[in-house]
This record gives C-alpha cells, structure tokens and sequence, in this order.
C-alpha cells in the first residue's frame, strides 16, 4: 500500500491570497493532502493577526484535504515532521525563482528526501502579492477582491 504523497506549502500568508489560494488548489491535483505552514518570523510583526489569517484559511479549504498549521522552526523541518516529502512553492517571476531555488538546495541538504515542487503562477494572478494588498488595506482601499474570504 503507497503512502499518502503529502506537499507542505509554506510561508507567512500575510495575507493569503487569490494568487495562494490557487497554488494550493492546483496542488491537490498532484498531491493527496496539502499542508499549509504558517511560518512564524520573531523578528517580523505581523499585519494581519496570525489567529485570524489561520481561521480565514481552514474556511477556504473546508472539505478539502488540507489541512493549517503555524510554525517557528526551519521549514525543512517541519514539513520532515509533518511526513511531508515535498514543498509546494508557487512563482511569480524570475527573482521568486533565483530566491526560491537557493531556498529549495538548502532544504535538501537539511533533508535529502524534501523534493521542492515550483508551480508558475496563473497569469492572471501574477500581480497580486501580499505586500501590495497590506499597502491598499492600510491606506483604506479594498482588497477583498484579491483574497478568497472577506476580512470582518
């Protein structure tokens, strides 16, 4: 009997976006479960409450084998943890690609089984990213056209 083939998808999701969203549900199609890891960085203030941010995602996913978990350790570690053999990342662009890639063959050297699976971002949610949508949420634009949940 094959094992379930587990992805974990890591990052901040400070917000998670339309762009995050479909990284996961296009992962599905390749994998059993999908993980995603909230990743905790102490030296970085949140915007949007982590407690929150992890409700709104649990809700997106309701009924789907995904499953929502925060962190503070190396991803290589928790996603070895998990029972996770792959990392799912998503790219926007050539610089996610120069960064994710470095990420990626030292997540490998941690633990040589992590195989890091890169997914290009559908085109038309290329432009979002979470940096831009805290921008228009902190000057009063909406933004809930760019998250798959509406923020309360």
């Amino acid at each position: 009997m094959s094992h379930p083939k587990k992805a974990f998808f890591p990052g901040s999701f400070d917000p998670f976006t339309k762009g995050h969203e479909d990284i996961v549900l296009r992962a599905l199609a390749l994998f059993d479960e999908v993980i995603i890891g909230i990743g905790q960085n102490s030296s970085k203030s949140r915007y949007f409450p982590l407690a929150k941010m992890e409700e709104y995602i649990r809700k997106t996913f309701e009924g789907k084998p995904v499953s929502v978990v925060t962190y503070q350790n190396l991803t290589a570690n928790v996603a070895h943890e998990y029972g996770a053999k792959f990392i799912v990342r998503g790219l926007r662009n050539t610089t996610d690609f120069e960064y994710e890639n470095s990420i990626s063959q030292v997540n490998r050297h941690i633990h040589n089984e992590l195989e890091t699976v890169f997914l290009i971002t559908s085109p038309h949610l290329a432009p979002i990213s979470s940096t831009i949508i805290r921008d228009l949420h902190r000057y009063g634009s909406p933004v809930d056209q760019y998250l798959p949940y509406s923020l309360d």
